[in-house]
């Protein structure tokens, strides 16, 4: 990169240029826009015409229109922050506009006592400003609408922009109201650390950060990720797992089970059917707490299943979450084709980090 280049990156850092928008991104925003917009204003005309006086579709609404359909994840963009963010906003302005009567002053405690109170009531949202201005600014007919502007249009329209873009995102098979992917975050030790962590260090910043502590979770699991098969490559399921494992049918008695268990000293057992077909997992201390009777009697039928080429990075959650010791290999059909237990993965991946230290000892010298 050229020292002109440089600059020119330095200067967008400091000026805060935003990442380049794919148009995947940006066709579903522009339609979402249009739709929810003129769906609102539509919705007004058609239900009071304009027998108020007032305008059916405030400008603020465009503002909230441009959080909800472009960056619909923000927290600032959630129903509540919409719909409680300008109600209360509102409501600011038209108090001090009230107390007052003078929009040069109303103007600024309006906003201001908008951010306060949106704050409190934990619905931040930053078109509201907007609607705070508008209360004191809006000329007579807003002035004598009174506390009544607050419900109608504000509310209303805040409830109907809501409302249609819960509708497009499900048609759109977007994720709205936006609730974080929980991918990978049973485990609160494979990054040394929990929610909680993030929501602590959240609460030590003097600022809001435009994004939810699970979705935080959910990028740092997934940069982790990516870090650790950029240096270990992806080891898949079919590499480590076991395929000379001891098994038993669903018909077997379960002193046939223990005297596999004590055979082979094991601590689990795959249930086949004849065919191969996995039907389930046996586990030691099920056989001891049941007695007598089949293995079907004992079997764990929701085993942890994994196809063979699952990286195992991705069974590192799951086997250390403590609901599981075992992943059962099965192929497309539903075969058995080995297992892993958490030995097997520790394995693995302390392999993996002796590998890493021993080129990075030879890098060295």
């Amino acid at each position: 990169m050229t020292r002109v280049a440089q600059s020119i990156a330095r200067l967008g850092h400091w000026l805060g240029v935003q990442p380049r928008t794919s148009g995947g991104r940006m066709v579903p925003a522009f339609l979402g826009g249009a739709f929810g917009i003129f769906a609102t204003g539509g919705l007004m005309h058609l239900w009071l015409g304009n027998a108020t006086g007032l305008p059916l579709l405030i400008a603020p609404i465009g503002a909230s229109a441009v959080l909800l359909f472009a960056v619909p994840a923000s927290p600032l963009a959630q129903p509540w922050a919409i719909v409680g963010g300008n109600t209360i906003s509102a409501l600011s302005g038209i108090f001090w506009m009230k107390m007052l009567g003078d929009p040069a002053y109303a103007a600024g405690l309006g906003v201001a006592t908008a951010i306060a109170m949106m704050s409190l009531a934990r619905c931040l949202h930053p078109p509201g400003g907007a609607c705070a201005l508008t209360c004191a600014i809006g000329g007579p007919a807003v002035v004598s609408a009174g506390w009544s502007f607050a419900l109608l249009p504000v509310a209303v329209d805040s409830a109907l922009l809501v409302a249609l873009g819960i509708a497009y995102n499900a048609a759109m098979r977007g994720n709205y109201p936006h609730r974080a992917s929980r991918h990978g975050a049973s485990d609160p030790a494979r990054a040394g650390y929990t929610i909680a962590d993030i929501e602590s260090v959240l609460s030590q910043y003097d600022e809001l950060l435009d994004v939810d502590s699970e979705d935080l979770d959910t990028l740092f699991r997934q940069v982790e990720t990516r870090a650790y098969r950029r240096l270990h490559g992806i080891i898949r399921c079919e590499q480590i797992m076991r395929s000379d494992i001891p098994h038993v049918a669903p018909d077997d008695s379960l002193d046939h089970a223990r005297q596999m268990f004590a055979a082979q000293r094991v601590r689990a057992l795959p249930v086949t059917a004849r065919d191969g077909h996995l039907e389930g997992l046996l586990r030691m201390d099920a056989v001891i707490s049941v007695g007598d009777g089949p293995v079907a009697r004992a079997m764990d039928r929701s085993p942890c299943i994994a196809p063979p080429a699952t990286p195992i990075d991705e069974l590192l959650p799951i086997l250390s979450g403590g609901l599981y010791q075992e992943a059962l290999v099965v192929d497309p059909t539903g075969k058995l084709l080995g297992l892993i237990t958490q030995t097997d993965l520790l394995a693995a991946l302390w392999r993996g980090h002796i590998a890493e230290q021993i080129a990075a000892n030879g890098n060295a010298n």
